[in-house]
Parts: structure tokens; C-alpha cells; sequence
């Protein structure tokens, strides 16, 4: 299940550095200048997790199989996007695609690195973003209510979805995201073939200097508080450091985040925080040919779950065998865990927990 996280930010902020700290399978050209990158560079990222490897330790598998996330690295945007400035159109049609946007905010001055747009304020930077955002889903919004007020004509029922386009519009006049408005998932299937931009949940990666890796800076405190308000994730990191970090293998990894007073790279912290951020669990396969992580929705019943290794598995689900991680932990195996009464058996209705381990019965 490959769900998408898009780098977005202005240009020169340490889009292109991220992508190549957080990507195992893909480098992107990172450079001092404008428009770097063009075309989207898109690369797979392990998601950090130990109940992997712990599971790997007790059924000691062939090979340990990781879930993961695709991260895409967007050309820049500047003012005027939403109209074709720079490569607006092609950076606007990326960011509609991915399922979540992790925005970086330069957070720190160093003279040497080209800005065009002005003293460092990430507020504004975010703010340029954001009505770039906003009036391209304008756009679209006001095109769709054209649409509606003629069909709700011979069509009533229509009705409801006009209003809900215009609560969409009225909003982002106001110069507020979507994802602000608090709308319902019933609600949002109304304007959800539009593909809003301001809807994606968003996560802001505060680039910052080596002296503020810790504790942040007043760059830092006003970004923070200028998204209060938008039930949002923000993580400080410093990109190139955690670039160098991702290219280091053990033991010299370890000696350089003790060198920076790091308990793990922030990288592990980004990768959880958009985790969080689309609501996904994680589920575990585990036997003697791998174990394994694979991502789902949170609140997906067994048979979704299983339609992640196939689709057959949907089709032709019967049970499900269900052992709590902890309980898998706890009694050491699989064998032990159905002995001791900690194996389940649950049907079409049971909803998946974090952690689960399990194996699927089916016949297609």
C-alpha cells in the first residue's frame, strides 16, 4: 500500500536535502539554486519500527520485510503559482496526488544560500504556500458550484453538495485552508473528486541550524504558532545533518548522534509524526519465510487488512488468527500464544489494532 508524504516549500529551504535523508532507493540533486528540482524525484522509505525486529528475534525468519511510505520531492513554488508562475501548474498537479504534505520551512539565516524572497520569516514562507494553495482551490471550488447551480436545477438533491461547495468557498476566501473548516467524512465526499489542496493534513519540518537542533529558535516559536490552530504536526530538525546521519552505517552513526546529543535521528520522528498524520496503523506477519510490517487505515476491519497482501485475501476472506503484539512478546511464540489461550479467532467485523500479528484464512 503506497501512500504518498510530497516535500513542498519554497525554493532553497532543504526540500531536496530531506528527500535524500529520508529516501533509501533515490537521490535528488540538491543545489543552490532555484528550480533544482523539475521533475519529482520519488523514493521509498522504511518506517522506523522495533516490534519488527523483536518479532524477527523470537520467530527468526528468513528475511525482515519493513513497511513503508513513499516520499516524493516537489519542484519549489513561488508567488503566483496558482497562475503558472515558475512551474506552478506541474507543482500544483504533483501535491494533488500525494496524500500528505510535509512542508519545510527554512528557520535559520546563513547569508551564503540564495533567498530571493527577503529576510528569513517562515511565517510568511508558510503563508505564500498556503494562498497558493488556497486560490487554486478556489478555482476549482467555483467551477464546481457553476456546475452544481444549473443540475441542482432538475436535480435537488444536489442541494446539500452546493452548500458544502459554498461553506469551501466562503472559507478559502477568508484565506483558510479546507482542512480548517472541520467538515465530516460524509461531507467531504461531497468536493472530494476535486482533490483539494488545502484538505491534505500537513506536516512542517522546521530546517533550522546546528544550534537550535534542540531547543529551537524564535524562527521556530513563530512558525509553531502561527499553525495553533490547524491540527497540525511540526518536528525541528536540522536536513543536513540527518542527511549525513541516513549515509553513515553503525558503529559510526551511533558516535555521531552522541557527538549531537541525539537519542535517534530526527528522520525516525518525521517518519512516525506522517504516520500519525494519515491515521495509519501498522499489522505483522510473522513466520519462518519473513516477517513482516504492512501498513493500513485506522479503523479497517480484517478483510481489508488482508487485501493488502492480495486481493484474493479480500475476496475470499473467511477468518482471521489474531495475536496481541505484546501477548507475542510476552509467551515467546505463536505455538505458546495458542497454548496459553492469547490466539483469536475473528471474522469479517473485527477491527484491526496497531500491532496486531496475524494470519489469514481464505478460499477464493
Amino acid at each position: 500500500m503506497a501512500l504518498q508524504a510530497g516535500i513542498v516549500g519554497l525554493p532553497n529551504v532543504g526540500k531536496s536535502t530531506l528527500f535524500n535523508a529520508v529516501s533509501n532507493n533515490a537521490k535528488a540533486q540538491a543545489s543552490n539554486y532555484r528550480f533544482c528540482t523539475i521533475e519529482p524525484n520519488v523514493g521509498l522509505v522504511d518506517v522506523p519500527d522495533h516490534r519488527l525486529y523483536k518479532l524477527a528475534e523470537l520467530v527468526h525468519p528468513k528475511r525482515i520485510v519493513p513497511t513503508q511510505i513513499e516520499i516524493v520531492d516537489i519542484a519549489g513554488l513561488v508567488k503566483g503559482a496558482s497562475k503558472g508562475e515558475g512551474l506552478g501548474n506541474k507543482f500544483l498537479a504533483n501535491i494533488r496526488e500525494v496524500d500528505a504534505i510535509i512542508h519545510v520551512v527554512r528557520c535559520f539565516e546563513d547569508e551564503n544560500i540564495l533567498r530571493e524572497e527577503g529576510p528569513i520569516n517562515p511565517v510568511a514562507d508558510k503563508e505564500v504556500i498556503d494562498t497558493e494553495l488556497q486560490l487554486k482551490d478556489l478555482e476549482s471550488v467555483e467551477k464546481r458550484i457553476q456546475r452544481t447551480e444549473k443540475q441542482v436545477r432538475v436535480d435537488p438533491k444536489l442541494k446539500v453538495e452546493l452548500e458544502i461547495l459554498k461553506r469551501c468557498y466562503d472559507h478559502l476566501e477568508k484565506g483558510k485552508n479546507i482542512r480548517e473548516l472541520g467538515l465530516t467524512k460524509e461531507e467531504k465526499t461531497a468536493i472530494a473528486d476535486l482533490f483539494p489542496l488545502t484538505d491534505k493534513p500537513v506536516l512542517y519540518v522546521a530546517n533550522v541550524d546546528e544550534a537550535s537542533m534542540h531547543t529551537g529558535n524564535k524562527f521556530t516559536e513563530a512558525l509553531k504558532r502561527a499553525i495553533a490552530n490547524e491540527n497540525s504536526e511540526m518536528i525541528i530538525m536540522n536536513n543536513s545533518i540527518e542527511e549525513q546521519i541516513s549515509s553513515m552505517e553503525s558503529p559510526d552513526k551511533e558516535l555521531f548522534m552522541q557527538e549531537y546529543k541525539m537519542q535517534e535521528p530526527a528522520l525516525d520522528r518525521l517518519i512516525h509524526s506522517a504516520y500519525k498524520l494519515l491515521n495509519l496503523y501498522t499489522y505483522f506477519t510473522a513466520g519462518e519465510p519473513e516477517v513482516r510490517a504492512w501498513t493500513i487505515h485506522q479503523g479497517w476491519k480484517a478483510p481489508q487488512a488482508a487485501g493488502v497482501i492480495h486481493t484474493d485475501f479480500e475476496k475470499g476472506f473467511i477468518k482471521a488468527e489474531v495475536i496481541s503484539y505484546d501477548d507475542y512478546v510476552n509467551y515467546g511464540s505463536e505455538s505458546a500464544c495458542r497454548d496459553a489461550g492469547k490466539l483469536r479467532i475473528e471474522g469479517k467485523e473485527y477491527l484491526v489494532k496497531d500491532g496486531d500479528v496475524m494470519h489469514f484464512r481464505f478460499n477464493v
